[in-house]
């Protein structure tokens, strides 16, 4: 359920926010956009708003910002204690996509941003499936996260990785469970979701799916 992938976000957690706003090479194209991409999530998000994968609390922040109410969850104590840190106190529960503490209230909107690839294909449905339970009618999840047209973008992009020499991504991009837009569509539609894909840069999607 991500949790295997804990070891990579202690590595990660004093490097990413110099990696998201351009600072790595090899994860430039990744995170291309990345303040628009989080503004977008901001703009389509409610007012009571569950996030996942807080990491260092960068979408959170734009959220608290825009004056929602903000149920954040990290499984990484390192990313969490930057986050914290960078929001003045405000509390991260420590959960992941599918083992989490509930929020105290009604909540409109589930989001997150580059953390739904940690889990398996059968991990997102389980995970869709329990957020159709918890939204109600009309209520949105609004994802931007790394996803392929097809298998053979995916293999495409690795190979173009090893090309380049980008050793770190071409391992994260084969280690990480990264899937396809069908699946997706797939597993949204299956669990009462509608849901549009929006291209936000080579390797990132922005998911919106709503309720019916």
């Amino acid at each position: 359920m991500g949790r295997e992938f804990l070891d990579i976000f202690e590595t990660w957690a004093q490097s990413y926010d110099s990696s998201v706003y351009g600072h790595d090479e090899q994860y430039r194209d990744v995170f291309d956009g990345y303040e628009a991409i989080l503004n977008t999530v901001v703009e389509k998000s409610g007012n009571v708003v569950l996030e996942f994968g807080v990491g260092t609390g960068n979408l959170t922040k734009k959220l608290l910002e825009a004056g929602k109410t903000v149920y954040g969850i990290e499984p990484s104590a390192p990313m969490r204690e930057l986050a914290m840190e960078k929001l003045e106190g405000v509390s991260i529960q420590d959960g992941d996509f599918l083992q989490f503490p509930f929020p105290k209230e009604a909540i409109d909107t589930i989001v997150s941003t580059y953390a739904f690839h940690h889990l398996t294909d059968e991990e997102k449905e389980h995970a869709i499936r329990k957020y159709g339970k918890l939204l109600t009618k009309g209520g949105k999840i609004v994802f931007a996260d790394t996803a392929f047209i097809d298998r053979e973008a995916y293999e495409a992009m690795i190979a173009e990785a090893k090309q380049k020499g980008f050793v770190d991504l071409a391992e994260d991009l084969q280690r990480e469970y990264y899937t396809t837009i069908p699946i997706l569509e797939r597993i949204f539609t299956t669990n009462g979701f509608t849901v549009t894909f929006t291209p936000m840069n080579r390797f990132v999607w922005l998911m919106e799916a709503v309720k019916q």
